[in-house]
C-alpha cells in the first residue's frame, strides 16, 4: 500500500483496507459514499492557498487568491519576498497571512523548510517541519499533507467537522476535541487520511451542507 494517495486507485485500496481496521466505516461508507480525492495543487502555491482561505468563504477566498495569481506570476517564495505590504493588501490579504506568507517565504529561502522533501517523509515527521514555521499551525499542515501531497496518514484532529462527523458515527452526546480525536484514529493508521475524507462525506450527508474542512482557529502568528 502506497504512503500517499496520489491516485483513485491508491483511494479505493486504502479504504478497503481501512474497512478491515474499523468495520463501523461500512455504515459510514453506505450513507456518505466513495469519498473525492480533493487533490490540490502542492508547493509554496498549494500551502499559500490554504492559508489565503483561511476563515473565509469559498467566494471570498478564490476572489483574493484569483487577485493573488493575477499579480504576482508565478507565486512562489521569492514573489513574496519582494512584494511590498500595500500591493498584499490590496489583492485582499490580512496582515496576519501577509506575516505568515512571509514567514514561509523566509523558511524556503533559508533552507529551513524544504517543501518538495515532505512528500517523502513520514507523515508526522512531516507535520513537524511543518508547524516549526511561525504561522503554520497544527490544522494548516494536516490539510496540506493530505490534500496538497497525498499523504495516507495525515489527519487534521483539530478539524471541527471532522469532530462532529466522528461524534455522529460513535454516537457520542458529545463532540470529542482533538486530543481525544487523536485517540480515536489511532485505530484508524496507517490510512487516518482516508478516514478523514470519508468522515467530511459522512458529514455532508447528516448534515446536509458541505463536508469541506473547518478549521478550530488555531492558526498562530
Amino acid at each position: 500500500m502506497p504512503a500517499r494517495i496520489d491516485t483513485e486507485a491508491h483511494l479505493k485500496e486504502a479504504l478497503e483496507k481501512l474497512l478491515v481496521l474499523d468495520p463501523r466505516f461500512s455504515e459510514v461508507l453506505a450513507i456518505a459514499g466513495h469519498p473525492p480525492m480533493r487533490r490540490r495543487e502542492g508547493g509554496f502555491a498549494g500551502l499559500a492557498r490554504i492559508i489565503c482561505g483561511q476563515q473565509l468563504s469559498v467566494a471570498s477566498a478564490a476572489a483574493i487568491w484569483g487577485r493573488l495569481e493575477a499579480k504576482f506570476s508565478p507565486l512562489d517564495h521569492h514573489a513574496i519576498l519582494r512584494a511590498r505590504t500595500p500591493q498584499l493588501q490590496r489583492v485582499g490579504l490580512s496582515m496576519p497571512k501577509i506575516r505568515t506568507f512571509r514567514h514561509i517565504a523566509r523558511a524556503v529561502r533559508d533552507a529551513h523548510l524544504n517543501i518538495d522533501a515532505l512528500a517523502h517523509m513520514p507523515a508526522e515527521a512531516a507535520h513537524a517541519e511543518l508547524v516549526k514555521v511561525k504561522g503554520i499551525g497544527p490544522w494548516t499542515a494536516d490539510i496540506y499533507l493530505m490534500f496538497c501531497v497525498g499523504h495516507a496518514d495525515a489527519f487534521a484532529s483539530g478539524d471541527l467537522a471532522l469532530q462532529e462527523a466522528a461524534r455522529i458515527m460513535l454516537k457520542k452526546r458529545k463532540r470529542p476535541d482533538a486530543k481525544q480525536l487523536e485517540k480515536i484514529a489511532r485505530i484508524w493508521k496507517p490510512y487516518r487520511s482516508v478516514a478523514a475524507r470519508l468522515l467530511w462525506s459522512y458529514y455532508a450527508a447528516m448534515k446536509k451542507r458541505d463536508g469541506m474542512p473547518v478549521e478550530q482557529g488555531e492558526q498562530k502568528q
